[in-house]
Order: C-alpha cells, then structure tokens, then sequence
C-alpha cells in the first residue's frame, strides 16, 4: 500500500500560516488565499488535503469556516479536517459541507464516546489525533498536556472503527527537523489503527523513511513549511511515497 501525502494548510484568520511546535505566536503567513493554494496542491498531483482551523483549536469551534468551505469547493480530492471539531452537530456539518474526514483531538481525550458514536455513524470518517508532548497526550490547540500516554490514547480506540490516528510530535512541527519516524512507526506497530505522520517533515528523506514503513501501518504523512519553503518537492514526495 503506497503512502499517502497530505499538504497541509493551517488557518489563522482567514490566512494560510505555519507555526512553530503549536505557538500561535510564532506564525509564518505563507498567502491569503486558501482555496488558491488547494488548487496549487492539486495541480502538483495531491489528492489528499490536511486542513487545520487554528483559531478554532483555540476556541473550542469553527471560526475560519469561510476559508474550509472554499477549499471544499475548489479542491477535487479528498480534504481532511481537524481544529475545534468537538460536539456532534460540527462533526454532522462538515461531512454536510463535503469534508472527507474530521480530525478529533481535544473531544477524542475528553469525550471517547463521541469519537466511537461517530465512528460509527461516519465509517472511514473519523480521525483521532494523538498530540504528543515528550510522549503524553497534548490537547487544547496543544496548550495543555496530560497524563494520558499516546500508545494508551491509541488503545482507547482499537475497536471503535475510527480510519487513521494522526501523530504529531510537538516538539518538531513546524522546525524541519526531521519527523520522528521512530515514535510514529512504534506507535504503528502497536496498534491495528492505521497512523498518519505529522510534525517536523523537512525534506525527501523522510518520505523515503516513511514509506519504508507504510507496510508497518503507516498510512500517510502530512507535510507544511517543508512544501512552503520549497525544501520538498510535492510532485517528487507523491512519486516517492507511490514507490512505496
């Protein structure tokens, strides 16, 4: 099975940014038009996109709505969207909007039953996402972190039919250090879940390293500042990852 790519695009008033290891503050603007830059994805070859309502992740619920709806509307593949999704009703209005996949972290930790509801209801719809902070759970746009390991909070949801768990390692995102493969293809091998890698993709050798690992469950990688900066080739990544 190939490994999928997902470009990333994070949002943050309306504008499409990078942070660095989740500080708001340390926001790089990359462009002011979303669905523009979706279009450029799809051109490259993508047909996966990784959407992220920064501000939302903050608050609690959507607030770059306008700028996911666009993207929807304008991308032909499949959009993945996380950041604030954690009631029902914002789960049900964004698969309405066309949205693939919803990403749940924050709920997934506080409220398991809403995860395992939906994964049902949505089959191949849900996504959990396991933030990781030194190896514990991070939630809350990142700000907080609990007591919670990421092989325990992968646990929790072995047989609730949710399609991928997504892993980031804090402390990489957005710093083109290299992903941890190591964590990300541990995590994989201990759980049935398929994983997707996030945080920390800084050029062709980690897709290389990851594709390696697709028959270890990986299923995909996200990648932002590496495609923005233009130290990763998308058309080259996609190649690589069909390669397997």
């Amino acid at each position: 099975m190939s490994l999928i790519i997902f470009p990333a695009i994070d949002l943050k008033g309306g504008q499409v940014v990078r942070l660095a290891e989740g500080d708001m503050d340390r926001a790089t603007i990359y462009g002011n038009d979303p669905a523009a830059q979706a279009m450029l994805f799809a051109q490259a070859g993508a047909q996966h996109l990784h959407c992220v309502d920064l501000d939302g992740a903050f608050a609690g619920r959507a607030v770059n709505a306008e700028a996911v709806e666009s993207i929807v509307k304008t991308f032909p593949g499949h959009v993945q969207l996380g950041g604030g999704i954690r009631d029902r009703a914002a789960i049900e209005r964004w698969f309405d909007l066309g949205v693939s996949r919803v990403v749940i972290g924050t709920a997934a930790l506080e409220n398991p039953d809403l995860v395992r509801e939906a994964a049902r209801d949505f089959p191949g719809g849900i996504v959990v996402a396991v933030d990781a902070r030194d190896g514990m759970v991070a939630t809350k746009g990142w700000a907080d972190v609990s007591t919670v390991s990421i092989i325990d909070m992968a646990h929790r949801f072995e047989d609730a039919g949710v399609a991928a768990l997504l892993f980031t390692d804090v402390g990489r995102d957005g710093l083109l250090k290299g992903c941890n493969v190591e964590a990300t293809v541990d995590l994989a091998r201990s759980t049935d879940i398929p994983v997707i890698a996030s945080g920390g993709v800084a050029g062709v050798s980690d897709i290389h390293m990851l594709a390696i690992h697709a028959k270890d469950g990986i299923e995909g990688v996200i990648t932002g500042r590496a495609l923005y900066d233009g130290r990763l080739d998308l058309a080259t990544a996609l190649e690589i990852a069909a390669k397997g």
